[in-house]
């Protein structure tokens, strides 16, 4: 195992999550998940051992972080955080450059194959038209591009990323996840990014590591989305207190997508309604009524007619 946790308790100055016991190899994209507050960037600080251990152990190719020097860690790891200081008068180019220098002494030149390592990054990434734009000029999603091709370009065997789609559309999403996995299977890195959307892990992960009530969950994508109800179940996204749900009977895409719509629209009890989709068409029924909707808008005025 590349990078393993081992009976960890992760915290300050209580613990955040207790007795986590999980691990990664080589190759693997893992999701990490879990509400705000409950420790997934503690976690990832606690890998970088920029936050202690509160007990337990982290290695990294069987070493123990604790006993890693700044440099050594960062040779293994490149991480991205969702806030990062912007570097004054610096271009793309530049601070995509900045990952080779962990490589050689600040003052050194970069060798041509670094450079031309540089200029491929940047057009993966699709920023070649920024190459030279300084970065207080980009846009949020090009910055947090920007950022991600510097991990790239340090050439660690392992690339952690704190929220690495946040301000991306979904164009700039894809473009992302689909180049860390392709770096994971072609060059053999792991990858290790945090998100609050599960759904990229069913495209984009291989492995899950799932922070819910103090506890870390890890394993195949498919097992622990099947393990946790919540994780397949629209009402995962609460938007306020006052609604409570219809029974749906429809694919996951499409009971999501009403699920959203209703909570949007209603802050009631919903309960006593029923909404099957059939042959393209939603039939909403109760004791005293059933119709048949073509579309969400038309679901929108009738449940406006009942309440």
């Amino acid at each position: 195992m590349h990078l393993e946790v081992n009976k960890a308790n992760i915290g300050y100055n209580k613990t955040l999550i207790l007795n986590a016991n999980t691990s990664l190899n080589l190759g693997e994209v893992c999701l990490l998940i879990g509400n705000n507050g409950v420790g997934k960037t503690t976690l990832i600080k606690s890998i970088l051992h920029q936050t202690p251990l509160l007990s337990g152990e982290i290695s990294i190719n069987n070493k123990n972080i604790k006993n890693l020097s700044v440099k050594e860690i960062a040779e293994n790891i490149a991480v991205v955080f969702s806030k990062s200081i912007i570097p004054q008068n610096y271009t793309v180019e530049d601070l995509i450059s900045l990952g080779k220098y962990i490589h050689y002494p600040f003052y050194f030149e970069l060798k041509k194959e670094d450079r031309e390592e540089v200029s491929d990054i940047i057009k993966e990434l699709d920023l070649d038209q920024y190459k030279h734009t300084l970065l207080r000029n980009l846009s949020d999603g090009n910055l947090q591009k920007a950022f991600i091709g510097r991990a790239l370009t340090q050439n660690s065997p392992i690339i952690i990323l704190d929220e690495p789609t946040t301000h991306l559309d979904e164009k700039n999403k894809i473009i992302i996840l689909k180049t860390l996995r392709k770096l994971a299977k072609e060059q053999n890195k792991l990858i290790l990014f945090s998100s609050h959307d599960w759904r990229l892990a069913k495209e984009f992960a291989d492995k899950i590591w799932y922070v819910k009530n103090g506890h870390l969950y890890s394993g195949i994508v498919e097992d622990i989305l099947l393990q946790h109800d919540e994780l397949i179940n629209p009402s995962l996204f609460e938007v306020n207190e006052n609604f409570v749900a219809p029974k749906i009977n429809a694919p996951d895409f499409y009971k999501e997508m009403l699920y959203s719509l209703l909570q949007k629209n209603f802050q009631k009890d919903l309960s006593s309604l029923h909404f099957d989709f059939q042959d393209n068409f939603w039939v909403i029924s109760n004791d005293s009524m059933k119709q048949q909707c073509e579309s969400f808008e038309e679901i929108v005025n009738l449940v406006k007619t009942i309440y």
